[in-house]
């Protein structure tokens, strides 16, 4: 199920642990963080180690293994983002069609909207 669906059917009265917050907020429900800086450290750490087993410059290492880390957190974070404004932007047509589908069940309306194309019988 898309994280995008399961953040809309998520109930919220449960108390869920809190995860490490700051500025005041909780940085384990900001969509694509957890994902991203995985990414990003574990690249970091494989490219800085196979620039120094290459080189043996430790200096040179660590400036390619933090600006790998940096980049692939910065592009996983931009790509993860926008697919989930796109899937969440997808849910919510679906749902606003949905209750027009509930809402026009078995009148004129519906016929009508069907007869456009906008509504699509079962």
């Amino acid at each position: 199920m898309d994280t995008v669906v399961k953040s809309m059917l998520e109930d919220d009265a449960e108390e869920e642990k809190q995860g490490l917050v700051l500025f005041g907020r909780d940085l384990s429900k900001i969509p694509c963080f957890r994902e991203s800086f995985f990414y990003g450290i574990v690249s970091g750490v494989g490219v800085g180690f196979g620039s120094f087993m290459k080189t043996s410059k430790p200096m040179l290492s660590q400036h390619i293994g933090f600006g790998t880390f940096t980049m692939t957190t910065l592009i996983y974070w931009s790509y993860c983002r926008w697919q989930w404004s796109k899937q969440r932007f997808d849910a919510e047509l679906l749902q606003e069609a949905v209750k027009n589908k509930i809402k026009y069940e078995g009148t004129i309306v519906e016929k009508e909207l069907e007869s456009k194309g906008i509504l699509k019988s079962a």
